[in-house]
């Protein structure tokens, strides 16, 4: 926190080789502060939905022009694209982001397609055009107007809710769900499955993606403050994949992606500082320089193993599964000891 600190006040700067600044986190002791620990509890026993728009609100505080500077100029990701050569361009990996996922789901036209969690309409854009009806979600109100834009500029067939996706009841389940970089923000896995298991038909398929971490909630006390408030953590894949088998779903897919997060994290890094001087005059140097130290360490982070990414496929089945309760779940876990 002191250092990270220091760089965003200006006593210290990295000119050069970032990475040599991350790789002396090792030497250094972390201190979580115990307002922060309380803050914790108290946001994630809050009323999840209030409590997600406001972290939400807190970090696209700024606006679209300032986001969409280092992301993608075609479909504007905010989570990672999938790239086949290390020399391929953002675009083009975001471009087999789409790919990837359309075959994944086995879309067809007509088909009627959930979007959690929208970003700035990519899915809505690539599917759309090829005839599937997408319904997206947001708690972001600017990212529902640009969608909105989108959706009406070109045609699109799909619609727009400003709405959580903990909240949402469809008069139909949906064909199929998609969600990317999103479970990072909903924390409660078993409340996730089960309104997953809700709004989808039998049969259907979810596909999502996200960083990840070996240990749930392991997020730094400076991340905590300056990037991501309330409780944004990584996924703990174990986890979400235990939930959602225990809410009847069968798993088709689970692939690695920390590698194309690492080169995502870095291609945005790039040209982040190559903007520098147009973003610190719209937004302020401490913003320039928050987001600056926030994608190197994901580069740094993805290329150390510090966090992971994996994209995750999944299919309803007739059946809702066990899922057992809080009670029956301590009996197991008192029962597997030895």
């Amino acid at each position: 926190m002191g250092v990270g600190q220091a760089y965003l006040f200006g006593d210290i700067d990295v000119d050069g080789d970032f990475g040599a600044l991350f790789n002396a986190r090792e030497n250094l002791q972390e201190e979580v502060p115990l307002r922060q620990k309380f803050q914790f509890v108290y946001d994630y026993l809050r009323t999840v939905t209030r409590m997600i728009a406001e972290a939400i609100g807190d970090h696209y505080g700024l606006d679209d022009e300032f986001f969409l500077t280092p992301l993608d100029k075609r479909f504007r990701f905010y989570s990672q694209g999938l790239f086949q050569r290390p020399d391929e361009t953002l675009e083009e990996a975001a471009e087999h982001k789409m790919e990837t996922m359309f075959a994944a789901l086995d879309l067809k036209p007509g088909m009627r397609l959930l979007d959690i969690g929208c970003g700035w309409g990519g899915v809505a854009q690539y599917c759309g055009a090829r005839g599937v009806h997408v319904t997206t979600l947001t708690i972001a109100p600017n990212g529902a107007r640009y969608i909105q834009r989108i959706i009406e500029g070109k045609n699109l067939p799909g619609q727009v809710f400003l709405q959580d996706f903990l909240d949402h009841e469809p008069e139909v389940p949906y064909d199929h769900v998609v969600n990317l970089g999103v479970i990072e923000h909903i924390p409660n896995y078993r409340r996730y499955a089960r309104k997953m298991w809700d709004v989808l038909k039998p049969g259907g398929r979810m596909c999502l993606d996200g960083s990840a971490a070996v240990e749930k909630f392991a997020v730094s006390s400076f991340t905590r403050k300056y990037i991501w408030r309330g409780t944004h953590t990584y996924m703990s894949l174990q986890d979400v994949l235990a939930e959602l088998l225990y809410h009847g779903f069968a798993v088709l897919d689970v692939s690695n992606e920390t590698q194309d997060y690492k080169l995502t994290m870095l291609e945005w890094a790039k040209r982040l500082e190559s903007a520098k001087e147009d973003l610190i005059v719209g937004w302020g140097d401490q913003n320039y320089h928050v987001f600056r130290l926030y994608l190197w360490s994901g580069v740094h982070a993805f290329e150390t193993n510090s966090l992971q990414a994996y994209h995750v496929v999944v299919e309803r089945t007739s059946s809702p599964g066990p899922r057992p309760s809080i009670p029956r779940r301590f009996g197991q876990f008192l029962g597997n000891l030895r």
